[in-house]
């Protein structure tokens, strides 16, 4: 796997988290800059281990299934992405309400960024089955939720809940799209 293909697995991981955090900045009504970058370093770092976790499990897996990983890695992007998708396009009033953080213990915040990253883990088992440096991808995958979430919270000061549903699309049509590339390398239809 290239770094390009590492850079978009970590963009789609971050667009969940960053729908999330638009919701926290609206609910917050005026976060400030110290807040976003607070719930920022939370979901990155929670972000970044769970691919790691999901890698050991893949790990575990990969000398019963090695011959099928690249269509294994395919279908678990796909599933991911489908996922992503639906809950994109899905109505507002079927998510979670959300409630202002200020008014939250951490042990909220931490559930909600263990929600988003359950994706990233799924992932991680993916990744397992290829030849790719899985401390990379999840410091990748790390960084990208950090910033999209501290970004989404200052966005989410201005702007609706429709920015954060086109986010979870485009995330999810991005992990379809490197599931199917991965797929292509290994049987020859891509260089």
């Amino acid at each position: 796997m290239n770094i390009f293909s590492m850079f978009l697995i970590g963009l789609a991981m971050s667009t969940d988290a960053f729908a999330a955090a638009i919701g926290k900045g609206i609910a917050m009504r005026k976060p400030t800059l110290k807040q976003a970058l607070k719930i920022g370093v939370l979901f990155g770092v929670v972000e970044a281990i769970t691919p790691m976790l999901g890698w050991l499990l893949g790990k575990a897996a990969a000398q019963v299934i090695s011959e099928y990983d690249h269509w294994i890695a395919l279908a678990l992007l796909s599933l991911l992405g489908l996922h992503m998708i639906k809950e994109g396009l899905s109505p507002d009033d079927d998510k979670d309400s959300e409630v202002d953080p200020t008014q939250q213990p951490f042990f909220k915040l931490f559930l909600t960024s263990i929600a988003t990253s359950i994706d990233a883990m799924a992932v991680g088992v993916g990744m397992a089955f290829l030849d790719v440096n899985i401390f990379v991808v999840a410091v990748i995958i790390g960084c990208s939720t950090f910033a999209a979430v501290t970004i989404g919270v200052m966005i989410g000061r201005y702007a609706g809940h429709i920015i954060g549903r086109y986010a979870e699309i485009v995330g999810g049509i991005v992990l379809i799209g490197v599931g199917i590339a991965i797929a292509a390398e290994h049987v020859g239809l891509l260089g």
